[in-house]
């Protein structure tokens, strides 16, 4: 199955289980995949910036792609193969594929500053893991510094057939989702997928402004699945109450430097990992940040019964 322009829901961004030593936890990760596939996400991208990527042996990142496209059972795996060369990323997207991956992610190097180097950019990434590779633009100027306009990634787009969908998760980035979808619906771009990340902050009105579903790494996908479900049927009160409800400790594990170990926390505490490790360089939460969170946990609890942990 290769990703189309109409995939669509939620897509949850898989962290990387650590042991204590620093090993791959791989009790942990066929348990979060086994999570992912149980709750319905309709497919889950691996190797992501909240994945650690850059911190795994070439061997470990595909043993992790392999272990999910066996675990998710023919849903679509994305991958991110960004890499400061080519030579990298083109091995990593061909062997993901081969795999039986369904496309690759590419974010842009934090190098790039005007439009031309942007799109230049891209065309030799389509070039370089080939024109039958289906790959995501993600644009995510908080982390990379590229800032992408919507003609940028229109022009992204048109230029290349294999691009299929882009993770928006620029901030504030509700207008720019709007303009891309007045565009599509006049005939000024191209059809393509828009998932939405930035941990679900701000996922209540991207769903109204038009995006198709969620590609971001919350500790709790479930919520991701309903808001997105409840959005798309016009339940909007429905949504936004149970997304109200999330939004306190939505917010605490969007802090810079600090959401991965919010998040793998929140996930050991869930008992789908088995360790909260971060792969070194990397540091936990410190006790009293860690109780901050349990108290989030408790309040979420009485409303949402899946926090209850």
């Amino acid at each position: 199955m290769k990703l189309t322009p109409s995939a669509a829901g939620v897509f949850p961004i898989a962290p990387t289980p650590f042991a204590p030593d620093g090993a791959i936890d791989w009790a942990s990760v066929d348990r979060l995949f086994d999570f992912y596939a149980r709750i319905g996400s309709d497919g889950v991208t691996v190797l992501g910036i909240m994945g650690e990527a850059p911190k795994l042996e070439p061997q470990e990142s595909l043993a992790i792609v392999k272990r999910a496209v066996t675990i998710m059972g023919g849903k679509p795996i994305v991958v991110g193969v960004s890499a400061p060369g080519f030579a990298a990323m083109r091995a990593l997207a061909r062997e993901a594929m081969e795999a039986g991956a369904a496309g690759v992610m590419i974010a842009p190097p934090n190098t790039l500053r005007t439009d031309d180097q942007i799109v230049t950019y891209y065309a030799q990434a389509a070039d370089a893991i080939g024109a039958d590779v289906p790959f995501v633009v993600q644009d995510y100027p908080l982390i990379t510094s590229v800032v992408m306009t919507p003609g940028v990634i229109r022009r992204i787009a048109t230029d290349n057939a294999n691009c299929v969908m882009l993770k928006a998760e620029d901030w504030p980035g509700l207008e720019k989702i709007s303009m891309l979808r007045k565009w599509q619906a006049e005939g000024a771009l191209k059809p393509m997928s828009i998932l939405v990340a930035n941990g679900g902050l701000f996922l209540d009105f991207e769903m109204e402004r038009g995006a198709d579903g969620s590609n971001t790494g919350y500790a709790f996908p479930e919520m991701l699945i309903d808001v997105v479900r409840w959005s798309k049927s016009g339940e909007r009160d429905r949504a936004h109450d149970l997304f109200d409800a999330h939004l306190p400790l939505l917010r605490y594990e969007q802090q810079p430097g600090a959401g991965l170990a919010v998040r793998k926390y929140v996930l050991m505490k869930r008992g789908i990992l088995a360790h909260d490790t971060q792969r070194k360089p990397g540091a936990g939460l410190t006790a009293t940040a860690k109780a901050e969170v349990d108290f989030l946990l408790q309040r979420l609890a009485r409303v949402d019964k899946r926090a209850v942990v």
